[in-house]
């Protein structure tokens, strides 16, 4: 259950978030979405691959973390266990939300932070306090002010990323087989990725095309992303260890 209420310092001056990350503080999750202006640091650290959405078609990129839902292999002691962390995770629990405000007027939507008030990362015994003692924002969240807008313009992206790569059939089911130490044989399917055969065939227009976009550079960022299927099986398998 979710309880996404309009964040004020009036009645939330006392809150906290508790930044510890860990399975109890919801941060189980084995995917989660990213978007283009984020691939540089993404792919440094996980793989890239492609979600469709069974009710509307649409794709969208997401960072690969576990290869079951409820298994983040980048939990340990409390902590990330990556130097960078997706802006999608580090803005929970904390969502934008829109307002109507007039603006000379004109009925226009405002964007506003809310905040999930049943997120076990909110309380008022442990954490980041949100406002100062005279109801000024915290620089923890002056930082959630900067990170959901982030967000925001980057999700923005990925419609005409993703028009694109689907215009040029560019998207290709994948399925990953992957043993692990114990003998276990595991199948990762229901992602999709680059299909690169038919990117090393594009027309020389139709990759200047995706040049001038922006978007060749995301592209073989994902492809390179990949390599950190390796270092997830390497993570499973120190965890079956442990």
């Amino acid at each position: 259950m979710t309880n996404h209420v309009l964040l004020n310092n009036i009645e939330h001056k006392g809150l906290k978030i508790n930044t510890d990350r860990t399975e109890e503080m919801g941060d189980n999750v084995w995917f989660a979405q990213t978007f283009p202006l984020e691939f540089r640091n993404v792919q440094a650290h996980y793989p890239i691959l492609f979600q469709k959405d069974a009710n509307t078609g649409q794709f969208m990129p997401v960072a690969l973390f576990g290869f079951e839902n409820g298994d983040n292999l980048f939990l340990k002691n409390g902590q990330w266990d990556a130097a960078y962390i997706p802006f999608t995770i580090q803005r929970m629990p904390f969502y934008i939300g829109f307002q109507d405000v007039k603006n000379n007027g004109v009925k226009e939507k405002q964007r506003v932070i809310t905040l999930d008030l049943d997120s076990p990362k909110v309380g008022k015994d442990k954490g980041v306090g949100l406002f100062l003692e005279y109801g000024g924002n915290s620089n923890y969240l002056e930082n959630v002010a900067v990170v959901l807008e982030t967000l925001h313009t980057g999700i923005q992206q990925n419609e005409p990323f993703i028009e694109a790569l689907v215009s040029l059939d560019l998207l290709e089911a994948v399925t990953l087989d992957i043993e692990l130490n114990d003998r276990s044989k595991n199948q990762l399917v229901g992602f999709y990725t680059i299909n690169e055969e038919n990117l090393n065939n594009l027309s020389q227009d139709k990759f200047i095309g995706l040049q001038q976009a922006g978007f060749i550079e995301s592209i073989y960022m994902i492809i390179a992303s990949q390599m950190h299927i390796h270092d997830l099986v390497a993570r499973k398998n120190a965890k079956l260890l442990s």
